[in-house]
């Protein structure tokens, strides 16, 4: 049970039949102390609320397993308001699983799309064993590009470094973007400007930042350069988290810095000039570091009020008070708000935010319960 469910519920009424006391009376207890850690929670917030956070109240859930039984929702990404083609219509969001139905990391192989009203569609299902990962775009022409870490025993210690599939508008592979800076895609964003596209690629296995700038070709999409960026970044192995590395990545089109949330440095970094550096930066500067709301940091977007978002995989730097957290703040490194998304540990990874007619959505998984939550957010 969720705590927003319970909270927007308000008072419970509960049945208890004389015959099965001890069940009633169990469950009870359940749902009350469920409600304390809401209360608790809840609390929390409210004391270090800010009139200007972004970060609302959760409204709509919808379950990201398909029918062959993939789990482990991780990347989100929404289908751009100017694009309608093939089974892509503007504002739907796809949702990559990166485990099979078996559950072993690095296995999963649909994309799942859910539509802006009605149940979820399978958009995408691949040859086994991929591992679809956070890295998860939708292109203005077109094309899906979604990250392939796999390992075979899902294990970390046998993941390969993958590759980025470029997907058609139909979810059929259309080519398999192989490249030297390409190693265990764990996160990504784009600058997309249509006939070129600039991918930054989070990678896993190096603890590195790549830049790969993909040209529209006749037959597609292909590699027109690539470079390493970023470096330097502690990387892991984790066998609950799979990787610790840097995960989630931002571009800022206002100072042209690409923001880095580095999971096990715990900290939030900014490369300069990421579009056009010929060089590596090493980590670049720290934006954000903050061991009392930072939890092991994953995946990320800006919202419209250009503040940041941030997952955390609370394998770093845990807080059993402050579970599956998305924490917002600042680019200039000030806390304003944070939102649990499950009162376990763990839960929280892929989210993202896309704003059209003043109205603004916003969309993370809970990868605990294998369900994506979405708000709608009017924006003055």
């Amino acid at each position: 049970m969720k705590c927003v469910s319970m909270l927007q519920a308000g008072p419970q009424k509960f049945h208890i039949p004389s015959t099965d006391w001890r069940r009633g009376f169990a469950r009870a207890v359940g749902l009350f102390t469920v409600a304390l850690f809401c209360l608790s929670a809840t609390t929390l917030m409210a004391q270090e609320d800010h009139d200007d956070a972004f970060l609302p109240n959760p409204v709509r859930s919808v379950s990201t397993v398909p029918s062959n039984g993939d789990v482990n929702p991780y990347g989100v990404a929404f289908v751009p308001d100017t694009l309608n083609a093939g089974k892509l219509h503007p504002g739907n969001i796809l949702v990559s699983n990166f485990n099979a139905k078996s559950n072993l990391q690095g296995t999963g192989t649909t994309i799942v799309q859910v539509p802006r009203a009605g149940n979820p569609t399978a958009f995408f299902h691949g040859a086994t064993g991929l591992g679809l990962s956070t890295a998860l775009q939708v292109l203005k022409a077109g094309f899906v590009l979604v990250g392939n870490f796999p390992s075979a025993n899902g294990t970390c210690a046998n993941a390969q470094a993958g590759s980025i599939l470029a997907l058609t508008a139909n979810g059929k592979v259309f080519a398999n973007i192989v490249d030297p800076n390409i190693n265990g895609p764990w996160d990504s964003t784009v600058i997309d400007r249509g006939n070129e596209v600039t991918l930054f690629v989070a990678n896993g296995l190096s603890g590195t930042v790549s830049r790969i700038v993909l040209a529209q070709g006749p037959s597609g999409p292909y590699v027109k350069s690539s470079l390493q960026i970023g470096s330097g970044y502690q990387h892991q192995c984790d066998a609950v988290t799979f990787v610790d590395a840097p995960t989630g990545l931002v571009y800022d089109w206002r100072s042209g810095d690409l923001f880095v949330a580095s999971t096990m440095d715990n900290k939030i970094y900014a490369l300069h000039d990421a579009a056009t550096i010929n060089k590596d930066q090493g980590t670049g500067r720290v934006i954000y570091e903050d061991n009392k709301h930072l939890h092991g940091p994953l995946a990320m977007a800006m919202a419209p009020n250009g503040h940041l978002l941030v997952s955390n995989n609370d394998a770093i730097n845990p807080d059993p008070n402050q579970p599956s957290e998305i924490v917002e703040f600042t680019v200039e490194g000030k806390f304003v708000k944070q939102l649990s998304v499950d009162p376990s540990a763990g839960a929280s990874f892929g989210l993202n935010v896309m704003t059209e007619h003043g109205v603004s959505t916003f969309a993370a998984v809970d990868d605990a319960t294998n369900m994506l939550l979405i708000w709608k957010l009017p924006q003055d």
